[in-house]
């Protein structure tokens, strides 16, 4: 079977070290650990570089660390990306002032990503923000993409 492909948005990277919040670190680690045995292909942008870059010294330094201990793919920003997260603004999907997550979207969905894996639960990680931009994806011929918080993407341990 084909590895999922997982773009992982910046939410999730922070989650690793969210002590005030467990249950989601726990979830987060167990995401992280079968990341380790190499059940899913994982990857991350310019825009996930750019908002741990904004994090303080000691964040920036842990995350960083974390990035490299997982090896992501690394996607570059490019015309095409930037567009469709333009046009999620213009078909209402989030409104400018949330382009980051637009952009991170935009990414899972240029590159053909099974989904944009988020504990962003405010703006992304909600069905209204799932069914319209997978309306303007189908309309721009890219495939649909899931938007999944890492709960809902580990093995659940029944």
């Amino acid at each position: 079977m084909r590895k999922l492909k997982l773009y992982l948005e910046t939410s999730v990277w922070n989650f690793m070290f969210a002590d005030d919040a467990p249950e989601k670190k726990r979830a987060t680690i167990q995401l992280f650990a079968e990341i380790q045995q190499g059940k899913y292909e994982i990857y991350i942008s310019e825009t996930v570089d750019l908002e741990v870059s904004e994090a303080n010294d000691e964040k920036r330094s842990k995350l960083y660390n974390l990035i490299e201990q997982h090896q992501p793919v690394f996607l570059e920003l490019s015309e095409e990306v930037y567009d469709l997260a333009s046009l999620y603004v213009a078909n209402g999907v989030l409104q400018q002032k949330h382009f980051h997550d637009l952009l991170h979207l935009s990414f899972a969905s240029v590159y053909g990503l099974n989904a944009l894996v988020s504990w962003n639960l405010k703006h992304l990680v909600k069905m209204k923000t799932q069914v319209l931009a997978n309306a303007s994806n189908q309309a721009q011929g890219y495939r649909e993409v899931q938007i999944r918080t890492p709960e809902e993407v580990i093995d659940s341990a029944d």
